[in-house]
């Protein structure tokens, strides 16, 4: 940092990478702020600034970067290594000290304390927040959390026996229940979040957050009401098929003749519109109470939104790419033996060239706040025929111009 930036910071005054201090006023001081940036993206604690922007500097620069370097060291758990910079503004030295996020996420003080920064200042870690901390590093899936308000009686052990049917291994020697824990849905006599998505007798009674609201809104503005909204909940499965269901009754299928037979056109592929749906509820973020995922439907396109950014370093281009990173491998696995994912990350390449192929238009994805956007551009509505013009193409109306199911 140099002094133009200095003064441009100061300017901006603190966010959510920018602490600055008047002074050192204690090693636990000290370390709160270095572990509220490591558990963050990084960022400067700026040691020398009073409040209100004035440089009032540091009579002894040296004893501050010792004082900065044990509070990191004996103060944070992990250690946190930090790098230190002096500035001379005119004879007054600021010390600057630069905090990179962190890898062994979440620190905390060696007072048991684990802190966030926010664009306001520091805080404690909500339980939430903290979760998300173990969950970005892979220290804790959280779908694997047990729930122990329940037992194994709160699953559906009947559903659990025809989704052994539906993925062909209905006997596979081995004891249910063994199977269950094998499989990361029970956990000592308690089902998992998973296990509870997955084959809870009644998952939103629990988890009452956890579902999807499907919405039709007429015209291209999220600020109209909808014509048609539904609470999507039940097990993971069955909320898929909802999903789709909804999806299909509010998009119009076309039947183009061939030879005698009509043949069905979706406006968009059945499998891109799939692929949408499970890719968000397997990768959404399920610390997140609160925020069921939402999709609505408009003229013009879907929007599919997601609660919680992608895992780790992912963003909105490397998903493009096809990096792949589970958050939720229990649920990620059961999905896949179910034959509604690959474990090669190609579901978004894949929903990208459908859709480019059936509209000639690209999809979007925009990571933002905290949720993932995958918006999907709807095929132009060709122009109307020519009155008393015959056209060897029919429109299968439905309830508004889709397919009821």
């Amino acid at each position: 940092m140099n002094l133009s930036e200095l003064r441009e910071r100061i300017e901006r005054w603190e966010d959510l990478h920018t602490e600055f201090k008047e002074r050192v006023d204690s090693p636990d001081e000290l370390a709160k702020d270095i572990v509220s940036l490591a558990n963050a993206d990084g960022g400067q604690l700026i040691i020398g600034v009073a409040e209100g922007g004035s440089v009032v500097g540091m009579a002894d620069p040296d004893a501050v970067n010792r004082a900065v370097d044990n509070a990191a060291y004996n103060n944070c758990e992990p250690p946190v290594t930090v790098v230190q910079e002096v500035l001379d503004d005119a004879g007054k030295k600021v010390v600057v000290v630069n905090v990179p996020k962190g890898d062994q996420r979440p620190y905390r003080t060696n007072r048991d304390r684990y802190h966030i920064r926010t664009s306001s200042g520091t805080r404690d870690a909500s339980r939430e927040e903290l979760l998300r901390l173990f969950q970005a590093t892979e220290s804790l899936f959280y779908d694997e959390t047990p729930m122990l308000r329940l037992s194994i009686k709160d699953l559906d052990l009947d559903a659990f026996d025809r989704y052994l049917e539906q993925i062909g291994q209905p006997d596979l020697g081995i004891d249910r229940e063994r199977l269950l824990r094998n499989w990361g849905l029970v956990v000592g006599d308690h089902p998992t979040l998973a296990g509870v998505l997955l084959f809870g007798r009644d998952p939103q009674l629990h988890l009452p957050s956890l579902y999807i609201v499907a919405a039709r809104i007429l015209g291209t503005e999220i600020e109209t009401p909808p014509s048609d909204r539904k609470d999507l909940t039940g097990r993971l499965l069955d909320v898929i098929d909802q999903a789709e269901r909804f999806l299909y009754l509010h998009l119009p299928i076309r039947h183009e003749i061939r030879g005698l037979e009509p043949e069905k056109k979706p406006e968009l592929p059945r499998e891109a519109l799939r692929e949408a749906i499970v890719n968000a509820v397997a990768h959404r973020d399920y610390t997140m109470h609160g925020a069921p995922i939402r999709i609505f439907i408009f003229d013009d396109r879907i929007e599919v939104h997601t609660p919680g950014k992608p895992p780790n370093t992912v963003d909105a281009e490397a998903m493009r790419a096809g990096v792949h990173v589970v958050r939720s491998p229990r649920i990620y696995a059961r999905l896949s033996d179910a034959g509604l994912v690959t474990r090669a990350g190609t579901g978004v390449r894949r929903i990208v060239k459908l859709v480019r192929e059936a509209t000639g238009r690209d999809v979007d994805i925009a990571v933002r706040g905290f949720e993932t956007l995958l918006t999907i551009p709807r095929r132009t509505p060709p122009p109307a025929p020519p009155k008393g013009r015959r056209m060897g193409v029919q429109v299968d109306c439905g309830s508004e111009g889709g397919e009821s199911s």
